[in-house]
C-alpha cells in the first residue's frame, strides 16, 4: 500500500476519483475473497501483498469527498468518513471473530470479499463526480501546483508526516495494550481487550463527527495539537495504571483524542490542497499511514522486548507529544 498509493493518486487526478474508489473496492473484494482458496502461507502472503497494492478504499474515498465537498463542509464530511472507518474498526473484529467461531476462518474472508463487492452497488448508483475539465496549455504537475502557493509544500509535508505519526502511535498502542493486560490479568484478557477496543472505536467515531464544534472556536491547528497532547497523556496512563479498569478507560480516551487528530489533519490537507492535486496528495498521505502501520508495531515490540511494556508505552507517549509539537509548529490554519 505504501508503494502503490501515490501511483493510484496520480491516476485519480488524471482520470477521476470515482474510478479509483471503484478500483480500490473491486481490488479489495477480489483479493480478500481469494484468501478463501489459499492453501499455504506463501499464497496467503502473496494475496495480502496484492490486497495492499490494489485496495486503499479509505484514501480513494477521502480524496473524492475532499474534492467534491464545499469548503465550508470539508471538515464535517471528512469527519463522517473517519467516523465510519472507526466504527468499522470497532465492530469488524467482533463480527469477524464470531463468524470465524461459527463458520470457520475461510468463510470469513469469502464473506468479507462478497460484502465489499456488494458495497460497490451504492457507489455505482448514488455517487456522482464532477466532470474532469482539462486545462488549456501545458499540464502542471502536482509539485508545480503546490509550489504556486508559498509555504504549502512545507505545510503538506508536516500534515502528511503527522498522519503517519498518528498511525505509528495507534498501531503500537493496540499491540502494547494487549501485552499490558496480559501482565495484569490471569484470565479474561480477550474480553477486557474487546471492551477497550470497542470503547475506543465508539469514542473515536463520535469525536470524528463532533470535532468541528471545537475547530470553529479554536481552529484546526490548535484543536489537533491539543488532542495529540491529550492522547500522549492517555497512552502514558496505560503504562502507569495499576488497575485494568483504568487501562480500559485510558484506551477509550486515546480513541477519543485520536478521533480528533486524524480527521482534523485530513481536513487541513483537503482544505490546503488544490482540487486538481487532491488524489495525488491523499495518495502520498495513504503511503505515510501505511508506513506508520509498519513502523509502529516494530518500535513498540522492540522496546517492549528490551525494556518492558510500560517503557514502550512511555516511548509511544513521547512520540504523541512529538506529534503535537509537529502540528503546532509545522501546520498552518487553512483558509475556509
Amino acid at each position: 500500500m505504501a508503494i502503490a498509493s501515490p501511483i493510484w493518486g496520480v491516476l485519480g487526478d488524471r482520470f477521476g476519483r470515482k474510478p479509483m474508489l471503484i478500483r480500490s473496492m473491486l481490488g479489495g473484494a477480489i483479493t480478500v475473497g481469494l484468501i478463501f482458496f489459499a492453501q499455504n502461507p506463501a499464497e496467503l502472503v502473496v494475496l495480502r501483498f496484492l490486497q495492499g497494492a490494489t485496495s486503499g478504499t479509505v484514501a480513494a474515498a477521502t480524496a473524492l469527498v475532499a474534492a467534491e465537498t464545499p469548503r465550508s463542509r470539508v471538515g464535517w464530511s471528512l469527519g463522517l468518513v473517519n467516523s465510519g472507518v472507526a466504527l468499522g474498526g470497532a465492530f469488524g473484529p467482533v463480527i469477524g471473530g464470531l463468524a470465524g467461531s461459527l463458520f470457520g476462518l475461510r468463510l470469513v474472508f469469502l464473506g468479507g470479499g462478497v460484502l465489499l463487492l456488494l458495497s460497490l452497488i451504492p457507489v455505482l448508483v448514488v455517487v456522482r463526480e464532477s466532470p474532469m475539465i482539462p486545462k488549456l496549455g501545458p499540464r502542471v504537475g502536482t509539485l508545480g501546483l503546490v509550489n504556486e502557493q508559498p509555504g504549502l509544500l512545507r505545510t503538506l509535508g508536516a500534515l502528511i508526516g503527522a498522519q503517519g505519526l498518528v498511525s505509528v502511535c495507534n498501531s503500537a498502542t493496540q499491540q502494547l495494550v494487549v501485552l499490558r493486560l496480559l501482565e495484569m490479568l490471569s484470565s479474561g484478557v480477550s474480553a477486557v481487550t474487546g471492551v477497550g477496543f470497542g470503547l475506543a472505536g465508539i469514542a473515536s467515531s463520535a469525536a470524528a463527527v463532533g470535532y468541528t464544534q471545537v475547530t470553529r472556536r479554536l481552529g484546526y491547528v490548535r484543536t489537533a495539537a491539543a488532542a495529540a497532547g491529550l492522547a500522549a497523556v492517555a497512552i502514558f496512563l496505560i503504562g502507569v495504571s495499576p488497575w485494568p479498569a483504568l487501562v480500559v478507560v485510558a484506551i477509550g480516551l486515546n480513541g477519543l483524542f485520536s478521533g480528533v487528530v486524524i480527521p482534523a489533519t485530513a481536513s487541513m490537507i483537503g482544505l490546503e490542497t488544490p482540487r486538481e492535486a487532491q488524489s495525488t496528495v491523499f495518495g502520498f498521505n495513504a503511503s505515510s499511514i501505511a508506513l506508520g502501520f509498519f513502523f509502529g508495531p516494530l518500535i513498540g515490540g522492540t522496546v517492549a522486548a528490551t525494556s518492558g511494556v510500560p517503557a514502550a508505552l512511555f516511548v509511544i507517549a513521547a512520540l504523541s507529544l512529538l506529534l503535537a509539537t509537529l502540528l503546532a509548529t509545522g501546520a498552518r490554519e487553512p483558509p475556509r
